[in-house]
């Protein structure tokens, strides 16, 4: 019955992983739930095979390989103070408080170290996605959140060596920590000197012959052989695999191999999780609930404390130093593999292990909520982040005090910085927000108007001057973080216009589904100029090549669909009457269009085309012919000069 069970892990698996994707919770939970439902302890589908156990440590090494893969040097350098200094020191003072904690509770001080370690971890997968969800990557808690992550990530490789080695007899210890580290560190010598090329040359060999498969085949080769390697001289084999992506991250093949490798760990990294599952009994969980909550709130409170105390002495303000402690208060997936570490080699019981197992469990689900809450729990106990709060807007609103009709940056990248300079040569004003500290630092520095702040937020758009502004500009192409910007926009200021990108097809609708007035595609634009400089390379000439460039962006674009005609247009050459021009006509309540349909209106007869509708309070109104005009609707009408003048007289009187 082994295809039964097989086929009935899947189903519950994949139920499990759609109903937290449903929720916007991590799969890891999906897994957990199912190993503790399915495992000897609730429903007894799932024995407890030591073959299948074995099968999940497979799990672990694949991931270990990928956190060596991402291991950079510059990186590590580039963050050295966040790193090695808050990192290392979070990591140690949080091991040594919960063993404090689970000595007084009687546990044996190798258990309590080992469990410390586990409970130091914080989740990396859960943390950086609301990270990059929120855009605060680049904010200064982000930065100390991403530089704790990576130093946890690193500090599981001594662990996978220390909890092996504290199962041992004490008078053995010493001796077996010493020889696990001597180990250890000769094997991460050889790799680093001598591994690096000889790994270059293998993969370069076997990539020559331009087979797929052989290339796959020789990355799970490389994974498995350091594995069985570090496991033949008693470490750890995820640290065998750690070493390997270690050897291959500084080399080409690093993002083949990745992909190649992502199928394997995370079908096996879900393996490993439902059985970590099996772990658990709901039965003495559910009759134990009091001190889980106990457990779950002083775990929470000890991470909290530490971090965010951590983080205040090495200067940082206060807070940020409370973001940074909520943020990594909840427990991560790297804690589960180092329990399971633990329980394998005999450090803690089955009794011990369920309510820690629980707790972290149990805060994983409430991260995503305390990082929600993050800002208003900041602000009800930190009482100078008011006045932080207050100063930023203060900065904002002193360089848009005296702007009229400006233009506001949502985003001062590379894009926004060649926005500017279109707008500066135009001398348009602006106003660009971006959560960059340093590039905002750099900007101010050289007299730009930027600042640094939130565009989604309601202060941060007020103090931009939103209700002055005469168009707002989303320069980054994050789909989500744009439409809550609109949502945004859309309530302070329902009439402004709003440009924003698209980076995938399908978001285009959503924009102007949202209420945005005009959206660049991405890649329509790198399509449209690779084909004109196609073109021109291949000796079409150049008046050809323009003509198609106008004529595919005017496809897509309804306001470059024709220009609008004035007093100089003659002395600059463009008074050419078979040229399309744009005329805008304002319907007042006695118009003949006023209550009729688009396709009442016949303007094809006179040769007259509608391209555009603005209605006050609609920046973006569905053009089409079931659409029916309103009187202060003001419509944009393209054709020629006589065209649009017949077009005009069609839709005030009626005349054809």
């Amino acid at each position: 019955m082994t295809l039964h069970l097989i086929l009935l892990l899947l189903a519950a698996a994949v139920l499990a992983v759609v109903l937290c994707r449903s929720l916007n919770l991590p799969p890891i939970l999906g897994y957990l739930l199912v190993g503790a439902l399915a495992g000897p302890h609730a429903l007894g589908i799932l024995p407890d095979i030591a073959s299948a156990r074995r099968l999940a440590e497979f799990g672990v090494v694949f991931l270990m390989f990928t956190i060596g893969l991402e291991f950079s040097l510059p990186r590590l350098f580039a963050m050295q103070r966040i790193v090695f200094g808050l990192g290392l020191l979070q990591v140690l003072a949080t091991m040594f408080a919960v063993a404090a904690g689970a000595m007084l509770w009687g546990v044996t001080w190798q258990a309590s170290l080992a469990l410390g370690g586990a409970l130091a971890m914080s989740s990396t997968a859960i943390l950086s996605k609301l990270l990059a969800d929120r855009r605060e990557l680049d904010a200064p808690h982000g930065r100390e959140v991403i530089g704790v992550l990576l130093f946890q990530d690193l500090a599981v490789v001594p662990l996978l060596v220390l909890i092996p080695a504290l199962s041992q007899p004490l008078e053995r210890l010493a001796g077996e920590l010493g020889w696990a580290l001597l180990k250890a560190a000769v094997l991460l010598a050889l790799v680093l000197f001598v591994g690096q090329r000889l790994m270059r040359a293998w993969f370069g060999l076997v990539a020559r012959r331009k087979s797929g498969e052989l290339f796959m085949l020789n990355v799970l080769l490389v994974i498995l052989g350091f594995a069985s390697l570090t496991e033949v001289t008693g470490l750890s084999p995820a640290l065998g695999a750690f070493v390997a992506g270690m050897l291959i991250s500084e080399t080409e093949y690093r993002y083949q191999v990745e992909e190649d490798i992502k199928p394997f760990r995370d079908v096996l990294l879900g393996l490993f999780f439902v059985s970590t599952g099996m772990l658990l009994d709901p039965a003495a969980i559910w009759h134990d609930a009091g001190r889980l909550a106990s457990l779950l709130a002083l775990l929470l409170l000890v991470k909290l404390i530490v971090a965010a105390g951590l983080s205040r002495l090495l200067g940082s303000a206060p807070g940020t130093a409370l973001r940074t402690g909520l943020w990594l208060c909840t427990a991560g997936e790297f804690g589960f593999v180092l329990v399971v570490l633990a329980t394998d080699t005999g450090l803690v019981d089955a009794v011990l292990i369920q309510p820690v197992l629980a707790a972290m469990v149990l805060s994983m689900i409430v991260a995503p909520l305390i990082v929600h809450f993050s800002d208003r729990l900041v602000l009800r106990f930190v009482a100078s982040e008011w006045l932080a709060r207050s100063l930023q807007l203060t900065r904002i609103a002193a360089q848009t005090v005296a702007s009229e009709k400006h233009a506001i940056l949502c985003g001062y990248g590379k894009t926004g910085q060649h926005l500017a300079r279109f707008l500066e040569t135009e001398k348009i004003g602006f106003m660009a927000l971006d959560l960059d500290p340093e590039r905002v630092r750099e900007a101010a520095a050289a007299g730009e108007p930027v600042a640094w702040g939130d565009c989604t937020r309601r202060e941060n758009l007020l103090a931009a001057g939103i209700a002055r502004a005469s168009v707002l500009v989303v320069t980054f192409a994050d789909i989500a973080t744009t439409l809550r910007l609109v949502e945004r926009v859309r309530e302070l200021r329902p009439d402004l216009a709003i440009v924003a990108r698209a980076r995938e097809e399908e978001d285009i609708e959503k924009l102007y589904a949202a209420g945005v007035a005009e959206v660049v595609p991405e890649a329509l634009e790198s399509s449209v100029m690779l084909a004109t400089h196609a073109l021109a390379l291949t000796g079409v000439p150049m008046h050809r090549v323009v003509r198609r460039l106008r004529e595919l962006r005017e496809q897509h674009y309804a306001l470059l669909r024709g220009f609008f005609h004035g007093a100089t247009d003659a002395t600059e050459g463009l008074a050419d009457a078979q040229l399309p021009r744009l005329h805008a006509v304002t319907l007042d309540a006695g118009a003949w269009a006023v209550g009729r349909k688009v396709s009442a209106l016949e303007l094809e007869k006179v040769g007259a085309g509608l391209t555009a509708l603005r209605r006050r309070g609609q920046p973006h109104v569905a053009l089409n012919g079931e659409t029916v005009l309103e009187a202060g609707d003001v419509v944009v009408l393209r054709g020629s000069a006589a065209a649009v003048a017949a077009g005009e007289e069609r839709l005030l009187r009626g005349l054809t």
